[in-house]
């Protein structure tokens, strides 16, 4: 089975925006009881990041690039708009550029789960398999509860499995447990993919 059909029908991971929170400003302090305004709230602009998954949900991913990309320049560091400027490259199918973007947030927020995830999609699709398992395991490390990467993870072994089977059938084309165990991953991975 082609790792690259499965793991293409999940969705790249999304930041939380609690955790983004907690990474960029710490804690927000509460007001206090007298404090809160009991009038009309005055409404709130939409953050950048807001504005560029707008442009993403409307479809104007060139659009969209170009905003992170004109927002980028002034706030090069913005973990959320960089985020999003990866997930746009790797939606557009520039898959280097994508890769290129998402290690970048690996190097400079190694406690975020989800570039590791993006990135290990991304190198499933292109059949790099044992790649893709490493950075799904730095995922988990990075957040030992990211149900995402462990499926993910599910799903790369499953591929690893048909592989060592094929191997198998290559030097041993008689042998009628590898071929069996072959259809039986064939047969999980359509699922899989019925699945999703």
């Amino acid at each position: 089975m082609p790792i690259h059909r499965h793991l293409r029908a999940l969705r790249l991971s999304a930041l939380s925006a609690h955790l983004v929170a907690a990474l960029l400003i710490g804690p927000m302090p509460r007001p206090a009881a007298a404090q809160v305004p009991r009038a009309a709230t005055i409404p709130v602009p939409p953050t950048e990041a807001e504005e560029i998954t707008r442009l993403m949900q409307a479809k104007d991913l060139q659009g969209a690039l170009k905003r992170a990309d004109q927002f980028l320049v002034k706030n090069p560091r913005d973990l959320q708009v960089r985020f999003l400027r990866a997930v746009i490259l790797s939606d557009q199918n520039k898959t280097a550029d994508a890769i290129a973007a998402f290690e970048a947030l690996t190097q400079d927020f190694p406690e975020l789960p989800e570039p590791y995830n993006n990135l290990a999609v991304l190198h499933a699709n292109q059949g790099e398999l044992d790649l893709a398992r490493s950075l799904l395991q730095q995922a988990i490390t990075a957040q030992p509860n990211y149900v995402t990467a462990y499926e993910n993870l599910g799903d790369v072994y499953v591929s690893l499995a048909a592989e060592a089977y094929q191997r198998a059938l290559k030097i041993d084309p008689n042998r009628t447990t590898a071929q069996s165990k072959l259809t039986l991953t064939r047969e999980i991975s359509a699922k899989l993919r019925a699945v999703h």
